[in-house]
């Protein structure tokens, strides 16, 4: 009797032409992870990048004129537009969470007159959009004389800082020179505002993330010691 063959000629085929795509699955298997794993490291790497971000680095010669005919505030120096990082995130809240972080504030103090007057700059954040008050500030720390000056700042724990919407982002920074006693105490308030003007500063602001310290060496251009007062 006629036996047909082809089935078990076909089986031994399609054995054979399973073993390379067997293959092809398990090197697929092994792949995948690897590539999420490569691409995990990537955004971790991403993340820890962007651990801290120069908000604005700024150096300038502040008169009593300029004091005086600031606008719309007096004793007011605006930092917005090209002053401010052009690279600030829109939302400071995900997917890296500055709002909870803190700031790292550096003044250095090149010019200033003699007497000592203790003096110090508000430093207000101006959101896109507020609430509230509609902004909220901290400041540098007082100083007497020439020098560096340097201190970090919990973002939760300054003045009206819940009046920002951080998801919102700045669009600008004031910063205010004032007497020791800051509040209203604008300096070109003052009966001796010759021990206040003219000084020439440098003011740089370092927003670092949540969980992050502080690394001087991400910031461009500055000194390699510090001079803490």
């Amino acid at each position: 009797m006629f036996s047909w063959s082809g089935g078990s000629f076909f089986n031994r085929k399609l054995k054979i032409n399973s073993i390379p795509m067997r293959r092809g699955a398990l090197s697929l298997f092994f792949l995948i992870p690897t590539m999420l794993l490569a691409q995990s490291g990537k955004l971790s790497k991403d993340h820890s990048d962007k651990r801290q971000f120069v908000l604005f680095d700024v150096e300038f010669t502040y008169t009593k004129e300029d004091a005086d005919n600031s606008t719309p505030s007096k004793s007011h120096y605006y930092v917005k537009g090209d002053k401010l990082n052009s690279e600030i995130p829109k939302d400071w809240t995900s997917p890296v969470d500055y709002r909870n972080g803190t700031v790292h504030i550096r003044l250095e103090v090149l010019e200033k007159p003699p007497g000592q007057a203790p003096s110090t700059w508000s430093l207000c954040y101006i959101p896109n959009k507020g609430q509230g008050n509609g902004y909220g500030c901290t400041s540098t720390p007082v100083y007497y004389d020439k020098g560096v000056y340097e201190k970090d700042i919990p973002m939760t724990s300054f003045w009206e800082n819940e009046s920002i919407i951080w998801s919102e982002g700045i669009k600008q920074m004031d910063l205010v020179i004032k007497d020791g006693s800051g509040g209203q105490g604008h300096a070109h308030k003052r009966a001796d505002h010759e021990k206040f003007f003219p000084t020439k500063v440098r003011i740089t602001m370092v927003q670092v993330a949540a969980g992050s310290k502080y690394d001087p060496s991400l910031v461009p251009n500055l000194p390699d010691h510090r001079d803490d007062k």
